[in-house]
């Protein structure tokens, strides 16, 4: 049971970080331009540490004070996954490019911080995926399992902006090619879409 919460909580939380959206794009950048890398990704991942937080252990007490709300959000979150993958369907149809400057003026720490910040918790995408729908997968986990669907959820995510920010480096040529996006949009279609289908399947089970 504690290795298949892991899993549940690094798979699922993998499958949503991977959306190319303003957190990520942002991330990508600083890589692409090796500009305050480490205090960017460390921000980002405590920051997605404390929302999963709040998501699981919150949303656990929502469930058991209503639990008739879990079926609800089973398929309100298999709806905000599949328009997610349509989303992303349809920029792998018309992919675009990251600009980056590169070799342009660096930005302040302090700037950077303030603009990630914003990034982070004013985008209300963040909360629908990350506190709402992982944080619904983590609260109905067994009691004791809660725990380690976090740590799953939370090394997912650290490991995700690790590789984005300090891996960007050598992704310069590659996403200078409208192909690489397009392969990456129509990847996260595909894993959105089987996230839906497994919480529409829990849907019409319960």
């Amino acid at each position: 049971m504690t290795t298949t919460a892991f899993v549940h909580g690094f798979s699922s939380t993998a499958m949503l970080i991977m959306a190319i959206g303003a957190q990520n794009a942002f991330v990508l950048r600083q890589g692409l331009r090796r500009e305050h890398v480490l205090p960017v990704v460390v921000l980002c991942a405590l920051s997605d540490a404390v929302l999963l937080q709040a998501g699981v252990w919150g949303m656990g007490g929502v469930l058991l004070a209503r639990p008739e709300w879990g079926q609800w959000m089973r398929w309100a979150g298999a709806a905000f996954l599949l328009a997610y993958a349509l989303q992303a369907g349809a920029r792998a149809l018309r992919p675009g490019q990251l600009l980056v400057t590169a070799g342009g003026p660096g930005n302040p720490l302090r700037s950077t911080v303030l603009t990630l910040l914003a990034l982070t918790w004013l985008n209300p995408h963040v909360y629908l995926d990350t506190v709402l729908l992982i944080g619904a997968m983590g609260a109905q986990q067994p009691a004791g399992a809660q725990g380690i669907f976090w740590l799953g959820a939370t090394s997912a995510s650290a490991l995700w902006f690790l590789g984005l920010g300090f891996g960007a480096r050598w992704l310069a040529p590659v996403f200078a090619r409208p192909q690489a996006w397009r392969v990456l949009d129509l990847s996260v279609a595909v894993m959105m879409g089987w996230l839906a289908w497994g919480l529409l399947r829990q849907g019409w089970s319960g």
